[in-house]
């Protein structure tokens, strides 16, 4: 299959890694800034087989993950209180609230649906005109067309019952976040190939400008991954700082400009608070003005209070690249996939995830 199987050859996979290796002559910590980059990097076990000067931590890039306590807790609120018909991706219904999971609710009677794409809910909007009708909005740039083109298509059809939860963070945003704190130690990032499609590069031109940092926009395969560490490695080698595009297959300069079209047409950039990062300055989207309607927040008026996070839970840490998840005293023991502290956990792009399920491959790093 064209763009698939020659993106994880092992021949080719054991070139990139000679490569690296000849390349690299000092420490590099290089964050990947997407939870799916994260999984591919643990399951395919190149973190094991990367020289050991090369320090691979692992970003926010979970939307689950970051979506704050107050908005699960709003929709659980939403469908327990309000009855509505609450959907949902499957990542989000095990993700823990203040007090109850999504999942909890559903099991307590609570009508919480799963779907694949947000105009499948505006279809029950149509099929239950009694009902109202929530889709639980979650994502980066990459989810957010077809969030928003949920909202135009019930906008023409007149549906009065359905709206949007809308939970959308910027990635760019979050780098720059990244950079102003004092903790980190990133020096370079792999961005996230999927948000580049849509949006394009001329975000992250200012960001490398400013803080002197190589980014290189990569793929999920390990090739892809392989091929951004080693353009990476060498940018930091060479004390370059350049936005590189990996991705070439996928990702043009001005990205995807439809997309982007309906994205700012049902959208406008807020201020977002992550959960375990606190408030980013201008790394979420509102529903606009124009559709006010359709927006779950205004529509019902839902008034929730912020709640701190579990205090054994270290997502935060882990999603700013400060620890990995085997540093957590809870890691695997407390916390789990059933019983999860945090979403890092449960989300299928969550960093917590990708070592439990990969656990022979952490304890190498672990012993190492």
């Amino acid at each position: 299959m064209k763009f698939l199987t020659e993106y994880r050859d092992p021949e080719v996979a054991q070139r990139y890694l000679e490569e690296i290796k000849k390349s690299v002559t000092r420490p590099w910590t290089i964050m990947e800034v997407c939870g799916g980059q994260t999984h591919s990097l643990v399951k395919n076990g190149i973190l094991n087989m990367l020289p050991k000067e090369i320090n691979m931590v692992h970003g926010p890039g979970c939307p689950v993950c970051v979506t704050p306590l107050n908005l699960i807790d709003k929709a659980v609120y939403l469908a327990e209180e309000k009855n509505a018909i609450l959907c949902s991706f499957g990542d989000m219904l095990r993700v823990p609230g203040s007090e109850k999971s999504l999942l909890e609710a559903k099991a307590g009677g609570a009508d919480i649906r799963i779907l694949y794409s947000p105009l499948e809910a505006v279809k029950i909007a149509q099929q239950n005109p009694d009902r109202q009708v929530v889709f639980f909005a979650v994502g980066f740039e990459t989810t957010a067309p077809a969030n928003a083109l949920s909202v135009v298509h019930a906008h023409r059809l007149g549906l009065e019952n359905y709206s949007i939860l809308a939970s959308h963070v910027l990635v760019p945003p979050a780098i720059e976040a990244l950079m102003s704190d004092e903790e980190t130690t990133v020096q370079a990032f792999l961005a996230a190939g999927h948000v580049c499609t849509i949006m394009g590069l001329e975000e992250y031109y200012p960001l490398v400008e400013k803080y002197k940092v190589p980014v290189v926009v990569t793929g999920f395969e390990p090739i892809d991954l392989l091929q951004g560490i080693l353009m990476t490695v060498k940018q930091l080698e060479n004390g370059e700082a350049k936005l590189e595009n990996q991705y070439a297959r996928m990702v043009r300069e001005d990205g995807n400009q439809e997309a982007v079209k309906v994205i700012k047409d049902v959208f406008e950039v807020s201020d977002r608070m992550w959960r375990g990062m606190d408030v980013i300055p201008k790394s979420g989207y509102e529903v606009r003005e124009k559709y006010i309607a359709f927006d779950a927040r205004k529509k019902f008026s839902v008034s929730i209070p912020e709640v701190p996070e579990n205090e054994e839970c270290i997502a935060g840490a882990i999603m700013k690249g400060i620890k990995k998840p085997f540093e957590c005293p809870n890691f695997g023991v407390k916390c789990k996939p059933e019983n999860p502290l945090g979403a890092p956990m449960v989300s299928s792009e969550g960093a917590c995830a990708a070592y439990y399920h990969f656990s022979d491959m952490i304890n190498q790093l672990e012993e190492a």
